[in-house]
This record gives structure tokens, C-alpha cells and sequence, in this order.
């Protein structure tokens, strides 16, 4: 009798603890939502007769019954309304509840981005963190400066020389590929180039040759590919912003799962990294011969593992991972992009790939020696090539902020918790700065045309406090691929720019491809 009256007392219990923690739940939604309310009628009340793109709009929904899903109509209506409203200095989408003030005008995003205390990231850049943590893209305050501080020192430029062997390498690998394509039908470049971006990335970012060029069926390239998709797809779709609602639907389950696969690939290369260096280190404490010997060149992760902050603390093996996995989505995606759209316009424009064509044979001749570091730097007009397509095609084509206070721009008082979106793509067709803004013009960043140009007219990786750490980077990478892939092919492209679908999802990209052809060049060996 004793044991039933203490098993009922126990289920009892149970039972009564399992109620309060539903009611506890409950209250605390309840509350959330009050608060959320709250919020929203204080920003509705501040941001009611700022200048909106579209004046038919409801309470709580927004504009969001005017938008398309579709990605490609999404982006051109964008393009749309920010050409629409280019004499206003913002316009406001209501995103849901959600105020995003789009910014295209110089001088207003010079407010922003040179503000300090404003550097915080968009409230929707939260769906990243399951994938990226809270690494250099997505923290703020403390921890983003003091991270920020840690790695500067790891994109110093003699470093960044480490990775020319790395680049040159699979931009032969590269061309290699390419060279069953001369002299036949037009192909789509797009998956070649990206193919490429990613085995360079993972090498300089992680050690680990996962010879994507040679099997694009890599599970762990999928992934990471699918990540990017499903992130953009929750960001568009405010219903799925709560987690719990997320994991009902099939894109929730499908996340988790890719979302594994990633962590467990980059886990297991900082696990075996780690043990690589430590034998490396005991080895060369062991070892008598003095005589030097050349060094494997170091990862990015093989920094990240030795770096220390002022007070000599390395990072965690979950900081190192935070930011293995950011460097593998920002520094992927963005290069293979600029690279393939480079490859586009110069098909396009026969007259610049003549101009090019003359410096590569001053710089090069006729040899197909990989390039130096001094190579790069005489390659001036194939830097303005570069410029000018990241002005065009923005690989970020909009990067977007939370205010955390209120901030006063033209006259205006736009409240605390908006989402700021600085649309670069719109920002960098005014023709105040950028006349004939959709002719492609390298000359247009030549020393002599870039004086007195606005500083924010053009930043294609941000600007202030928050620029892109990792952009000496992507110059270099796209300059050896690039380079090397003109020294080998003469490149036409007669695909309308209308006919490239453009897609702003995370990474602007064509939804159609990139489609030229190639031309054998005289290449002899040095």
C-alpha cells in the first residue's frame, strides 16, 4: 500500500509540475507577445508618415500581401522600388511588423555606416547563428570587436602570399577543366568557377583539399549550398521566424539535417587539425637537424588555433568553429559570383577583354608561369575590371542593420528597432556618381576618373567599423583565377543581361547561368 500511495503521490507530482511548466510557458509567450506589441506600436507610431515604397499597406501584415515569392520577381521588385523612390533619401518596407528602411542614396548610408554604435546586424541574420554562431558576421558589441581585433592580424597581406600556391594550383585545375570546352557550343561557366572558389577556400580556410573540381557531388559541398537556400527562403517568410513553428514544416526538418552535415565536417577538420599540429610541434621539438626546410603553408584555422587575445586567451574550439564556418559561407559564394559575372561582361564587351588582353601579355608574355604577388600588382586594369562588376553585381547585393537607438537622417527620426537595408545594388547606379550607370566602364576606377568620387558611393564590402575583413582576400583569389583563365581562352558571351534571372538571395547570382565560349589563345611554356 505504502509503495502505490508513493507511486500515486510521484505521478501526481508529475503531473503538477508538468502543468506549471506548460502554464509557465504559457505566461511567458503571453508576455512576449504584450512586449512585441508594445514594441511595434511605439515604431508605428514614430514611422507612420515616413516616405513608404507603396502606400497600400495593413497593421501587422505590412506589405507583405504585395510582395513575390518568387526569388528572381523579388529582386527585380526591389530594383523597382528603389528606382521608384530614387528622389527620396529611404523608403519604408513593412516586412510583416517589421519596418526595413532601404537605403540607396549616398549620404544616407554614409550615416549609417560610419556610425560606431550603429553595428548591430538585422534582427533576420539571427537565422544564420544556428549555422555560423556567433562568429564575425553575426555578434556585435564586446564580442564582435574584440573577434575583430583577435583576426585582423590573420588577413595581414604576407600571409594572404601564402595562399598564391593554393590559388594558382586550382586555377590550373581550372582551365584543365575548361579546355574540353574551346572551339565548341556556348556552356554554363557558373558551376566551374564555383567549383573552384570552394576547393580554394577550403584549403586556405581549413587545410583540408576536398577536391570539389573533381567530385561536385560532395556531400559537404551540398550542404553548404543548401544552407544558403533554405537560410534566404526563412528570411522572406515571417511566419517561420519562430523555431518551434520552423521544425513543423519540412524546410525546419531539412535545415537541421543539412545543418549536421556541415558541423560535423568542419568539427572534424578542427579536431584533426589540432592533432596534426600538436604531433608537428612535439616532432619539432624532437628533432636535432637544424637545417631549414620549406613550410607547408598555414591555414586560416591553423592561425585561428594559435591566435590569443590581450589577455593571452586562445579561442575555444566553439569559437574556432564559428568562424571556420563563416569564412566557408562568406568567402565561397561571393568570389565565384564576381567571377563569373567578370567573365560575362568581358565576354560582353569584346573591346575591354582587348585592353585586358594587352596588360596579360605585358605582365605574363606568352608564359603560363603561375602568378606572383609583384604580377598581381601591375595588373591594374584588370583590377578596374573587377571594380567595375562588383559596382554592377554587388555580390552582397544588401546588407541590413538593427538600429539600437533612434537616428535622425534627412530630417527624419527613424525609431529605435528598425532593420535597416543598405541596397548596394541600387546605391551603386546613382548617376550622380556613376554616369551611363549600366554601361560597364572599367575605366571608371582609374586613378585619374576616381578623384573626388563620394567614399560611399561605391562599397561593395561595406564600409566603417563593419567593412569585410576578408576583402584583400577575394581581390587576390579573383585576380589568379581570373588572369589565369585569360592567358588560356579568348571569352564570348552573347547572353542579354535581361536573360541572366538575376536572384538576390544571400549571394546575388544568375538563376540561368553564366553561358560563353572559349577561344584557344597562343600560350607557349616559359
Amino acid at each position: 500500500m505504502m509503495a502505490q500511495w508513493l507511486v500515486h503521490i510521484g505521478q501526481q507530482l508529475l503531473l503538477w509540475g508538468a502543468l506549471s511548466a506548460v502554464s509557465l510557458a504559457g505566461i511567458a509567450a503571453i508576455l512576449r507577445l504584450l512586449q512585441t506589441l508594445a514594441s511595434y506600436r511605439r515604431i508605428w507610431v514614430k514611422m507612420k508618415s515616413l516616405p513608404v515604397v507603396d502606400e497600400k499597406f495593413y497593421p501587422f501584415v505590412g506589405h507583405l500581401l504585395q510582395l513575390k515569392t518568387d526569388s528572381r520577381e523579388f529582386f527585380q521588385q526591389l530594383i523597382e522600388y528603389s528606382e521608384k523612390c530614387r528622389s527620396l533619401p529611404f523608403t519604408i518596407v513593412w516586412l510583416g511588423p517589421l519596418p526595413m528602411v532601404a537605403m540607396y542614396n549616398t549620404e544616407v548610408v554614409e550615416v549609417i555606416l560610419t556610425n560606431s554604435k550603429e553595428i548591430d546586424k538585422s534582427y533576420t541574420y539571427k537565422f544564420l547563428e544556428p549555422w555560423l554562431g556567433l562568429g564575425l558576421l553575426t555578434s556585435t558589441g564586446y564580442k564582435w570587436r574584440s573577434r575583430r581585433k583577435m583576426l585582423t592580424p590573420t588577413f595581414h597581406f604576407t600571409i594572404l602570399e601564402s595562399f598564391l600556391d593554393v590559388m594558382n594550383e586550382q586555377a590550373n585545375v581550372l582551365v584543365n577543366k575548361l579546355n574540353k570546352h574551346v572551339d565548341g557550343e556556348a556552356f554554363n561557366c557558373s558551376i566551374y568557377v564555383a567549383l573552384c572558389a570552394l576547393d580554394i577556400i577550403c584549403e586556405t580556410a581549413m587545410g583540408k583539399n576536398i577536391g570539389a573540381q573533381s567530385n561536385d557531388d560532395s556531400k559537404y559541398v551540398r550542404a553548404v549550398n543548401r544552407m544558403s537556400d533554405l537560410v534566404h527562403q526563412r528570411m522572406k517568410q515571417p511566419w517561420l521566424w519562430f523555431d518551434f513553428l520552423y521544425l513543423m514544416f519540412k524546410d525546419g526538418w531539412e535545415h537541421k539535417r543539412t545543418l549536421r552535415i556541415v558541423h560535423n565536417f568542419t568539427n572534424s577538420v578542427i579536431n584533426e587539425r589540432a592533432k596534426e599540429i600538436e604531433r608537428a610541434e612535439e616532432c619539432q621539438s624532437d628533432e636535432k637537424d637544424t637545417t631549414p626546410s620549406k613550410k607547408k603553408h598555414r591555414a586560416f584555422l591553423d592561425l585561428l588555433l594559435n591566435v590569443t587575445d590581450d589577455e593571452g586567451r586562445k579561442l575555444s574550439h566553439d569559437d574556432i568553429q564559428e568562424e571556420v564556418d563563416t569564412f566557408m559561407f562568406e568567402g565561397h559564394d561571393t568570389t565565384a559570383a564576381a567571377m563569373n559575372l567578370a567573365l560575362y561582361l568581358l565576354g560582353s564587351y569584346p573591346e575591354v577583354q582587348k585592353k585586358l588582353d594587352n596588360e596579360l601579355d605585358e605582365v605574363f608574355g606568352q608564359s603560363d608561369r603561375p602568378a606572383t604577388l609583384a604580377d598581381l600588382k601591375k595588373l591594374k586594369y584588370l583590377e578596374c575590371v573587377i571594380k567595375e562588376t562588383l559596382r554592377l553585381f554587388p555580390p552582397v547585393p544588401f546588407f541590413a542593420r538593427n538600429l539600437t537607438e533612434d537616428c535622425e537622417i534627412a530630417g527624419y527620426t527613424i525609431a529605435k528597432g528598425s532593420q535597416v537595408l543598405i541596397f548596394l545594388y541600387s546605391l551603386h547606379r546613382d548617376p550622380r556618381h556613376f554616369p551611363n550607370p549600366e554601361e560597364f566602364q572599367p575605366e571608371r576606377f582609374l586613378p585619374e576618373n576616381s578623384t573626388g568620387r563620394h567614399p560611399y558611393a561605391y562599397v561593395p564590402f561595406s564600409a566603417g567599423p563593419r567593412n569585410c575583413i576578408g576583402q584583400k582576400f577575394a581581390m587576390m583569389e579573383e585576380k589568379v583565377i581570373l588572369s589565369c583563365i585569360l592567358r588560356h581562352f579568348w571569352v564570348e558571351c552573347s547572353q542579354k543581361r535581361e536573360e541572366l534571372g538575376l536572384m538576390g538571395d544571400l549571394i546575388l547570382h544568375p538563376s540561368n547561368g553564366i553561358w560563353i565560349k572559349l577561344k584557344r589563345r597562343n600560350v607557349r611554356e616559359p
